[in-house]
């Protein structure tokens, strides 16, 4: 048995200078130390830091996301007051049986799978062209990126003046070599694809610095190695470099489906107001029409759900692939 001198007692339970008992029991509590041992050395010390943005973005952000979900799950319209005691699904039934919706969510998605994959092609392939040692390579890089640096709002006017029917310069190019003009934006079968094709030019750029960023971190022994072993360039890209390119595929891909999602602003600048041709109205346009043209606060608000669980089906795999990868 171990006796304890200081204080006489029998217990058989050495307390060490830590005041935790020899066999394993902890003689006192400290949240504090529980929390920095959990989450970091000095977690509770640099709250004072992080604390008060973490509650402003849990309230204006969060906070404010769980609010649209409850508007969306009552009827508020006009200038009323919500009513919170009837919460139902009926405005998304209402969503799924409009006309408008659906032709605004298959307008979103073409968009967004079609904008995505061409501007990855087109962003790779620049990449591909600068990173083999062209002359002037930094001035060619500057001239893809320089769109990226442009808002929706100033991207949308350049286009809305290319794309004018009567003086654009698109359409004097086209007459010029014997065609009609095209109704680019009025004509609700290739609106869409203009939208699109504007929005690539604007992002390709970034695709390219992505991809090109991918490509010099690729040790020039595996484009030996392909050389050596009697491959292409063509067969050497598409088997051995690009398949070490898909964390870049991935990162750029995301953030192009994002900018797909809310290029409400741009359509916005594009038409000159909340209503775009049938052919290029997205979920987004539909969302700021139905609540700031129709008053219809509810069914904006389901409509805006919708919308965050698409952001939020490209995002969260996102994160959960960086997590699985050690990068969160």
């Amino acid at each position: 048995m171990t006796r304890n001198t200081d204080t006489g007692d029998d217990s058989g339970d050495a307390v060490t200078d830590g005041g935790v008992a020899e066999d394993g029991q902890r003689s006192g509590f400290s949240p504090v130390a529980a929390l920095n041992e959990r989450f970091g050395s000095d977690f509770v010390e640099s709250s004072q830091f992080w604390l008060p943005p973490f509650l402003l973005v849990g309230l204006f952000v969060y906070g404010a996301i769980i609010w649209n979900l409850l508007i969306s799950l009552t009827d508020f319209t006009g200038f009323g007051t919500p009513d919170y005691s009837d919460l139902d699904l009926q405005m998304y039934s209402r969503a799924l049986a409009d006309s408008g919706f659906v032709d605004a969510a298959i307008n979103t998605f073409i968009l967004l799978v079609g904008f995505t994959l061409v501007t990855l092609a087109l962003g790779l392939g620049l990449a591909i062209l600068i990173d083999r040692n062209i002359r002037f390579e930094n001035t060619f890089r500057t001239i893809y990126l320089l769109p990226m640096s442009l808002s929706f709002v100033v991207t949308a006017q350049f286009w809305a003046w290319m794309f004018n029917f009567n003086n654009g310069v698109i359409n004097i190019v086209i007459t010029s070599l014997g065609l009609g003009r095209v109704d680019w934006i009025g004509n609700p079968d290739i609106v869409l694809w203009a939208v699109m094709f504007a929005l690539m030019w604007q992002f390709a750029g970034y695709a390219m610095v992505v991809f090109l960023a991918g490509l010099r971190a690729i040790p020039n022994e595996h484009y030996e190695a392909a050389k050596v072993d009697g491959a292409s360039t063509v067969r050497m890209y598409w088997r051995v470099i690009i398949p070490q390119l898909k964390g870049s595929t991935i990162s750029a891909s995301v953030v192009l489906m994002v900018f797909a999602l809310k290029a409400f602003d741009f359509l916005y600048s594009l038409v000159g107001g909340y209503r775009p041709p049938n052919g290029a109205d997205i979920l987004a346009t539909k969302m700021v029409r139905e609540a700031y043209a129709n008053l219809n606060w509810a069914y904006a608000s389901a409509v805006a759900i919708t919308l965050f669980v698409m952001t939020l089906g490209i995002v969260g795999p996102y994160l959960y692939y960086q997590y699985n990868r050690g990068n969160l």
